[in-house]
């Protein structure tokens, strides 16, 4: 055993140096070979995010086939997205190497790649992917334009093979214009992040949950992707995303849901009887961000849910905080800062006491005060400002 462990431990010391002195490509390998868990692959984006280590979305005009490191930077494997595979991605990089430049457009792509090996579907699964920002980041506007483009192209290649013996071949195809993109609005934040989890398998380029990292970091008893010591199993507090949603009618003839709930480490199955779906139904639907409590069911590797109580995440800081507290480092803060602070407090009435710990630089003990006469309600626009000019870790909500 002790062998074993010797050999173990080396190369949990070879992994860790990798780590420490070459972060990007540790973590690029690690999203390569992980990427069907969608578990580890949200807990190694945590950990690229925490490292400030950016991860560049699919990108037609900087195309990679799996994870790899480049400058420090990871670009993320345009095989893994739905319906895409391998030989889709090696034709995109044959054409674009062929033509000696960057895609101009959706038209332009098509015209240049083999639409029977870069299908429809591809397409799809690309554009939903965010794969064509660097053309345009309104994905509603080019998933609209699919089919158009796809007939775009199939008229181009025919139009070459048709002219190839003639002298005015060369000027048809000039005079053979792009198609106009319709005039359509870009799809709400919430809809374009479903949609690229759906093709990718996780959020990637944002998470609905980080404008809620404040009460996930509150209120959370556990943290999905990170529950292997957990004992006590009964009524545990979870913030996260609802996918994957499914509804049943039971045998007494009354609705229960099965679901997935999605955090910012990781993610598990939830059960939802009819008792408690006819109390909390309401709040139950896809992409919903909410705040869960209920038990635990521990098998193996997985663990799942079953969930008594639901509360809307936009809602539970006002309705579980007891107390604020922030954290006021006098090195850094300056006295207007401190103005503003007193001003946008006095202007959030309401019935949560708030507490100052003051404290100077490196003596994080300083002293703990009470601001006896004011009274807040907690609001998305107070929690943003107050992260803005105190700092991320600088507002603590004490829960009831």
């Amino acid at each position: 055993n002790k062998s074993h462990a010797v050999a173990y431990s080396f190369v949990a010391y070879q992994t860790a140096y990798l780590k420490a002195h070459y972060p990007a490509e540790f973590l690029a390998a690690n999203l390569k070979n992980e990427f069907e868990n969608t578990d580890k692959v949200t807990k190694f984006l945590d950990d690229c995010r925490k490292l400030k280590i950016e991860v560049l979305p699919p990108d037609i005009n900087n195309p990679s086939l799996y994870f790899e490191a480049e400058d420090g930077k990871i670009k993320f494997g345009m095989s893994a997205i739905k319906n895409v595979g391998v030989p889709a991605v090696k034709e995109i990089i044959r054409a674009r190497n062929e033509i000696g430049r960057d895609f101009k457009s959706i038209f332009d792509f098509c015209a240049n790649t083999d639409t029977r090996v870069v299908t429809k579907r591809a397409f799809e699964g690309l554009v939903l992917a965010g794969a064509f920002h660097s053309i345009t980041k309104n994905r509603a506007q080019l998933f609209e334009v699919i089919e158009t483009a796809l007939d775009y192209s199939h008229k181009i290649q025919n139009s070459k093979m048709l002219s190839s013996d003639s002298l005015f071949g060369d000027a048809q195809e000039v005079l053979m214009k792009e198609p106009s993109l319709p005039d359509i609005k870009p799809w709400a934040e919430k809809e374009l992040l479903s949609h690229e989890r759906k093709v990718i398998g996780f959020y990637l380029t944002d998470h609905p949950l980080r404008r809620y990292e404040l009460e996930f970091n509150s209120f959370a008893s556990i943290h999905l992707g990170e529950t292997e010591d957990i004992n006590d199993k009964s009524d545990v507090k979870v913030c996260g995303v609802i996918t994957e949603l499914k509804t049943k009618i039971d045998k007494s003839g009354r609705t229960m849901a099965f679901f997935k709930i999605d955090d910012l480490t990781g993610s598990c199955e939830c059960l939802m009887f009819s008792k408690t779906y006819e109390e909390f139904g309401k709040y139950i639907d896809e992409e919903e961000s909410i705040y869960a409590v209920g038990d635990l069911e521990s098998s193996g590797d997985s663990i799942k849910i079953q969930v008594k109580r639901v509360i809307p995440l936009k809602k539970v800081a006002n309705e579980l905080t007891e107390s604020v507290k922030l954290k006021i480092d006098k090195s850094k803060v300056e006295l207007k800062k401190l103005e503003e602070l007193k001003s946008i407090l006095d202007s959030n009435e309401g019935s949560i006491p708030v507490f100052i710990h003051l404290f100077d630089g490196d003596d994080d003990k300083g002293k703990l005060f009470s601001l006896s006469k004011t009274r807040i309600k907690i609001t998305r626009e107070l929690v943003n400002f107050l992260t803005n000019i105190l700092g991320e870790d600088s507002v603590i909500l004490k829960s009831r």
